[in-house]
Protein backbone atom coordinates (compact mmCIF):
# COMPACT_ATOMS: atom_id res chain seq x y z
CA UNK A 1 0.00 0.00 0.00
CA UNK A 2 1.02 3.54 -0.81
CA UNK A 3 2.39 5.42 2.22
CA UNK A 4 1.16 8.82 3.17
CA UNK A 5 1.17 12.26 5.49
CA UNK A 6 -0.95 14.01 6.70
CA UNK A 7 -0.33 17.08 8.67
CA UNK A 8 -3.73 18.43 10.35
CA UNK A 9 -4.31 21.78 12.12
CA UNK A 10 -7.36 22.35 14.07
CA UNK A 11 -8.89 24.66 16.28
CA UNK A 12 -7.36 26.48 19.11
CA UNK A 13 -10.58 26.72 20.95
CA UNK A 14 -10.50 23.04 21.46
CA UNK A 15 -8.64 20.99 23.98
CA UNK A 16 -5.78 18.84 23.22
CA UNK A 17 -7.94 15.51 24.32
CA UNK A 18 -10.32 16.52 21.29
CA UNK A 19 -7.70 16.38 19.18
CA UNK A 20 -6.45 13.31 20.25
CA UNK A 21 -10.20 12.10 19.81
CA UNK A 22 -10.22 13.72 16.25
CA UNK A 23 -7.09 11.87 15.22
CA UNK A 24 -8.73 8.44 17.19
CA UNK A 25 -11.47 9.09 15.48
CA UNK A 26 -9.61 9.49 11.77
CA UNK A 27 -7.54 6.13 12.85
CA UNK A 28 -10.59 3.86 13.46
CA UNK A 29 -12.11 5.03 10.17
CA UNK A 30 -8.88 4.01 8.20
CA UNK A 31 -8.92 0.89 10.43
CA UNK A 32 -12.39 0.25 9.34
CA UNK A 33 -11.06 0.39 5.68
CA UNK A 34 -8.09 -1.93 6.01
CA UNK A 35 -5.10 0.40 6.29
CA UNK A 36 -3.06 2.01 9.82
CA UNK A 37 -1.59 4.91 11.32
CA UNK A 38 2.12 3.98 11.28
CA UNK A 39 3.00 7.36 13.43
CA UNK A 40 1.32 10.07 14.83
CA UNK A 41 2.84 13.19 16.59
CA UNK A 42 1.01 16.08 18.46
CA UNK A 43 2.96 19.41 17.57
CA UNK A 44 1.28 21.35 19.90
CA UNK A 45 -0.93 24.88 19.77
CA UNK A 46 1.35 27.07 17.37
CA UNK A 47 0.86 30.12 16.01
CA UNK A 48 -1.09 30.38 12.53
CA UNK A 49 1.29 32.46 9.75
CA UNK A 50 -1.87 33.97 9.22
CA UNK A 51 -5.18 34.23 10.49
CA UNK A 52 -7.98 31.27 9.48
CA UNK A 53 -11.30 31.22 9.98
CA UNK A 54 -10.87 33.94 13.01
CA UNK A 55 -7.69 31.79 14.76
CA UNK A 56 -4.53 32.93 15.13
CA UNK A 57 -3.36 29.73 16.84
CA UNK A 58 -4.00 26.15 16.10
CA UNK A 59 -3.15 22.32 16.82
CA UNK A 60 -0.79 20.85 14.55
CA UNK A 61 -1.05 16.95 14.17
CA UNK A 62 1.14 14.53 11.55
CA UNK A 63 -0.05 11.11 10.59
CA UNK A 64 2.37 8.69 9.03
CA UNK A 65 -0.48 6.40 7.00
CA UNK A 66 -0.42 3.59 5.55
CA UNK A 67 -3.66 3.50 3.42
CA UNK A 68 -5.21 2.98 0.11
CA UNK A 69 -5.82 6.08 -2.41
CA UNK A 70 -9.46 5.64 -1.84
CA UNK A 71 -9.23 5.15 2.27
CA UNK A 72 -7.42 8.66 1.41
CA UNK A 73 -10.16 10.67 -0.25
CA UNK A 74 -12.93 9.24 2.25
CA UNK A 75 -10.51 10.81 5.39
CA UNK A 76 -9.74 13.77 3.84
CA UNK A 77 -13.48 14.43 3.16
CA UNK A 78 -14.12 13.61 6.33
CA UNK A 79 -11.53 16.32 7.12
CA UNK A 80 -13.28 19.01 4.72
CA UNK A 81 -16.90 18.41 6.87
CA UNK A 82 -15.20 18.61 10.57
CA UNK A 83 -15.75 22.30 12.06
CA UNK A 84 -13.14 21.81 14.32
CA UNK A 85 -10.17 21.13 11.36
CA UNK A 86 -9.02 24.21 10.19
CA UNK A 87 -6.21 23.08 7.30
CA UNK A 88 -5.23 20.18 5.90
CA UNK A 89 -2.65 18.51 3.74
CA UNK A 90 -2.05 15.25 3.13
CA UNK A 91 1.00 14.10 0.80
CA UNK A 92 2.17 10.45 -0.61
CA UNK A 93 5.54 9.59 0.99
CA UNK A 94 8.29 6.97 0.20
CA UNK A 95 8.98 5.95 3.40
CA UNK A 96 7.55 7.25 7.08
CA UNK A 97 10.57 8.16 9.22
CA UNK A 98 10.24 6.11 12.93
CA UNK A 99 12.32 9.40 14.20
CA UNK A 100 10.69 12.21 15.15
CA UNK A 101 10.06 14.81 13.18
CA UNK A 102 11.96 18.24 12.62
CA UNK A 103 9.73 20.04 13.94
CA UNK A 104 9.26 18.36 17.40
CA UNK A 105 12.90 17.95 17.39
CA UNK A 106 13.62 21.75 16.83
CA UNK A 107 11.32 21.91 19.70
CA UNK A 108 13.24 20.06 21.99
CA UNK A 109 16.32 22.13 21.12
CA UNK A 110 14.95 25.02 21.81
CA UNK A 111 14.13 23.88 25.67
CA UNK A 112 17.58 22.92 26.34
CA UNK A 113 18.85 26.05 25.20
CA UNK A 114 19.71 28.58 28.41
CA UNK A 115 18.03 31.55 27.45
CA UNK A 116 19.31 33.53 30.93
CA UNK A 117 22.19 35.83 29.74
CA UNK A 118 21.76 37.18 26.29
CA UNK A 119 24.75 39.39 26.20
CA UNK A 120 25.86 42.77 27.44
CA UNK A 121 23.60 45.72 27.56
CA UNK A 122 24.19 48.26 24.87
CA UNK A 123 25.81 51.28 25.74
CA UNK A 124 23.45 54.58 26.82
CA UNK A 125 20.22 52.44 27.65
CA UNK A 126 18.35 52.82 30.69
CA UNK A 127 17.38 49.19 32.55
CA UNK A 128 13.87 49.96 30.92
CA UNK A 129 15.32 49.64 27.82
CA UNK A 130 14.80 53.62 26.66
CA UNK A 131 17.28 55.81 25.37
CA UNK A 132 18.70 58.91 27.61
CA UNK A 133 17.46 62.49 27.05
CA UNK A 134 19.51 65.03 26.68
CA UNK A 135 18.89 66.53 30.15
CA UNK A 136 19.84 62.68 31.53
CA UNK A 137 23.25 62.53 30.31
CA UNK A 138 25.82 62.45 33.02
CA UNK A 139 27.70 65.23 32.23
CA UNK A 140 23.88 67.40 33.10
CA UNK A 141 23.64 65.57 36.25
CA UNK A 142 26.78 66.23 37.87
CA UNK A 143 26.31 70.61 36.45
CA UNK A 144 22.65 69.93 38.43
CA UNK A 145 24.37 68.34 41.40
CA UNK A 146 26.70 70.61 41.66
CA UNK A 147 24.75 73.20 41.32
CA UNK A 148 22.17 72.35 44.26
CA UNK A 149 25.14 71.60 46.54
CA UNK A 150 26.82 75.36 46.17
CA UNK A 151 23.26 76.30 46.97
CA UNK A 152 23.11 74.08 49.79
CA UNK A 153 26.39 75.48 50.66
CA UNK A 154 25.50 79.66 50.32
CA UNK A 155 22.25 78.53 52.80
CA UNK A 156 24.37 76.92 55.46
CA UNK A 157 26.66 80.01 55.41
CA UNK A 158 23.64 82.06 56.15
CA UNK A 159 23.37 83.72 52.37
CA UNK A 160 27.09 85.15 52.19
CA UNK A 161 29.24 84.33 49.24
Amino acid sequence: MPLYECVLVARSDITQQQVDSLADGIAAQLEGDGSQVRKREYWGLRSLAYRIKKNRKGHYLLLGLDARPPAIQEMERQLRLNEDVLRFMTTRVDEIEEAPSVILSRKSDDRERDRGFRGPKPAGRFESGRRRGADEREEFRARTDREEFADGLREARGGEE
